[in-house]
């Protein structure tokens, strides 16, 4: 007979919703709306950043942007799957507060490039606008896990 364990001693991945992830579930909705995926939504941003990083001239002033904007651009959308598998709170937090650390310094150099006339202003306002956006949602995710860690 398989002994009953509470929860509490059930290792759960953080990933799963509804039996799989989001991102592989085609269509799926949360109380008649769309499921908001951030996994993919940090995808889309980095595709973004790299591209800009790419388009930036080849000038020293440029490569080096370019470089340091690749490091800190493709970092949140690998931590968000180190956020993913945290082996505690304290782990979960750790990592939410890197990516939004590394969402401020894109930040940063955006602003630069444009203050540089370095890209496109199109394609620059867009990715700092996204930006913007998710540094306001990990700052609030972090704001929350301090608060229920209390």
């Amino acid at each position: 007979m398989r002994k009953k364990t509470p929860n509490a001693q059930r290792r759960t991945p953080n990933i799963e919703w509804g039996g799989g992830r989001v991102a592989e579930m085609p269509n799926a909705t949360y109380a008649g709306r769309p499921k908001y995926d951030l996994e993919e939504r940090l995808l889309n941003f980095t595709v973004g950043v790299v591209r800009l990083a790419d388009a930036l001239p080849n000038t020293k002033a440029g490569n080096h942007i370019s470089g340091q904007l690749l490091r800190c651009g493709t970092s949140p959308l690998a931590n968000h799957g180190e956020v993913e598998a945290a082996e505690s709170r304290k782990d979960f937090l750790n990592k939410l507060r890197i990516c939004l650390k590394e969402l401020r310094e894109i930040w940063r150099w955006l602003r630069l490039i444009g203050r540089l006339e370095l890209a496109d202003g199109t394609a620059l306002s867009g990715t700092l606008t996204e930006v913007e956006e998710l540094i306001r949602i990990f700052a609030a995710s972090v704001r929350t896990t301090e608060k229920n860690a209390r």
